[in-house]
């Protein structure tokens, strides 16, 4: 049925949650998985000799933690069976990257996480995978 799941992670306990289900979904699909992370943009600020070094020094130790965490996916998923290669990628919406990300790398399904909030905190803090849900042409299984 699925023959390769994006996960998106992002360091919470939840999110480490739903590495352990998604290995195991992965597992008993026949699926790889493709655990992924995206990094923030630097903040724009004025272009300048020091600023293009800051901005360098940012993307390096942001990729940086976004490759161990992804490394603790890709060695549990090893552990399971499971082929597993981490991505990450930059982007200024986490949920647009995801959905970039799902179609780029011809995942044909989205596992993500949801932190389950509703009401006036779903609204006011927003929900990642609530826009990936509205806005993706990829299927989305959410775990919460």
């Amino acid at each position: 049925m699925f023959k390769h799941v994006l996960l998106p992670v992002d360091g919470s306990d939840l999110s480490h949650k739903a590495v352990s289900a998604a290995i195991e979904f992965a597992r008993a699909t026949g699926a790889r998985l493709t655990p992924y992370m995206c990094v923030e943009e630097y903040p724009y600020v004025l272009s300048t000799d020091s600023s293009h070094e800051m901005r360098d020094v940012f993307k390096q130790r942001v990729e940086a933690a976004a490759r161990q965490e992804l490394s603790r996916v890709e060695a549990a998923a090893a552990l399971a069976g499971v082929p597993c290669t981490g991505h990450v990628s930059t982007a200024a919406a986490p949920f647009r990257g995801i959905i970039n990300s799902a179609q780029d790398l011809g995942c044909d399904v989205i596992f993500m996480a949801s932190h389950g909030r509703s009401g006036i905190a779903g609204l006011l803090l927003g929900s990642e995978t609530q826009k990936v849900l509205t806005h993706s042409a990829v299927p989305v299984l959410v775990f919460r």
